[in-house]
């Protein structure tokens, strides 16, 4: 079951990065809003894509390399996605995220992710 990451990262300014795992990387998203449950009830959380990571961030918290701040885990788990080249629809199984969720590509690197209809 490939598993997830959502860390808290406070540079360059505060943010949080959700990460799936993807074979050997980590398709890895920008969230400007903390992503509780609370907030996605509200409606769709601006994402932004960025470069892949790796997967040794699953289970890393501490300083990033190159001075690039440091990363708190806020939400971790397992999830099944069924993928297009234009959206993830996920189940995440989390302690924060339970439950099911689309990712889906708004225009070029920006995305949003939501609850699924129908929860």
């Amino acid at each position: 079951m490939p598993r997830y990451v959502i860390l808290v990262h406070d540079k360059p300014t505060l943010h949080w990065d959700l990460m799936l795992e993807a074979g050997d990387v980590l398709k890895t998203w920008r969230l400007l809003v903390e992503p509780t449950f609370e907030e996605l009830l509200r409606g769709p959380v601006a994402a932004e894509e960025i470069d892949d990571h790796r997967p040794a961030y699953l289970d890393y918290e501490g300083p990033v390399s190159g001075d690039r701040g440091s990363v708190i885990r806020f939400d971790q788990g397992t999830f099944d996605a069924q993928r297009t080249t234009d959206s993830w629809n996920l189940h995440l199984r989390g302690k924060h995220l339970l439950g099911h969720y689309t990712l889906r590509r708004e225009d070029g690197l920006r995305w949003t992710l939501e609850r699924a209809e129908n929860q």
